[in-house]
């Protein structure tokens, strides 16, 4: 059975103060009745400030992104070593926002995943389509384009990775796919998997991502194909995030 996981993604946001607080918060109410892994992915600047944090916690710190380039002269651009040296456990590739407002392609973003293997990091890689995408009926084509990049190269390790669905129309938003819909997504996605490798998909971790609240999760995380959730919004909020968690 696959272990339960839960992460929070900060995006753009937090103080140092925050930081503090909210951890400190969540580690608080960890106990033995939340039996799910259970990550943060902050803002770069706030990586070393959580990792001191939660050194004594099961919560695991992440990033949001990560360069496909291991060094040189790439102004602004973090490695995956340079994370790894930071304590980092999980690294977001490919967030919608990464995709659209960044224009990262899927070839950048397979990069993005070897880089962060190869530094012993484990890359959440993010899919999902536009509203656009949604209403013309091209989920299918859309998630099977994306996860069929990372299928396509032989060097990706499919057991030290975890995928998210992201329906970029449900983030932020408010709205949220049904437990139904999004059930069917992540068995197409599963099922895409188990075509290259049947154990990888057993074992595969798949997240959903979309405006997920505290009144929601219990039905999402009911459905047998997902697996937790990359919580946005509610991630900022000690108490929701700890009642997911506690769902999860």
């Amino acid at each position: 059975m696959r272990q339960p996981l839960v992460i929070g993604n900060w995006k753009m946001n937090g103080s140092l103060s925050l930081t503090s607080e909210l951890l400190s918060k969540i580690d608080k109410a960890i106990d033995d009745k939340i039996a799910c892994d259970i990550g943060v992915c902050v803002p770069f600047v706030y990586i070393d400030r959580a990792n001191e944090l939660v050194k004594k916690s099961a919560i695991k710190v992440g990033a949001q992104t990560v360069s496909e380039y291991s060094s040189g002269a790439y102004t602004g651009e973090i490695s995956a070593q340079m994370l790894a040296e930071l304590g980092c456990h999980w690294v977001l590739v490919g967030h919608s926002e990464r995709r659209t407002l960044f224009n990262e392609s899927n070839a950048v973003l397979i990069d993005k995943v070897l880089a962060a293997q190869g530094a012993d990091l484990l890359p959440v890689y993010c899919v999902g389509e536009t509203e656009a995408d949604y209403k013309s009926g091209l989920t299918v084509d859309v998630i099977k384009d994306q996860i069929g990049a990372l299928l396509s190269d032989p060097s990706i390790d499919l057991n030290r990775l975890v995928i998210a669905y992201e329906p970029v129309w449900a983030i932020g938003t408010g709205l949220t796919a049904s437990p139904e819909e999004a059930q069917k997504v992540h068995a197409f996605i599963r099922s895409l998997i188990r075509e290259k490798n049947a154990e990888s998909a057993k074992q595969l971790k798949i997240l959903y991502g979309g405006s997920v609240k505290p009144d929601n999760a219990s039905l999402l995380f009911k459905q047998q194909d997902i697996d937790g959730g990359l919580i946005g919004g509610a991630s900022l909020d000690a108490d929701a995030f700890i009642s997911i968690c506690q769902k999860a």
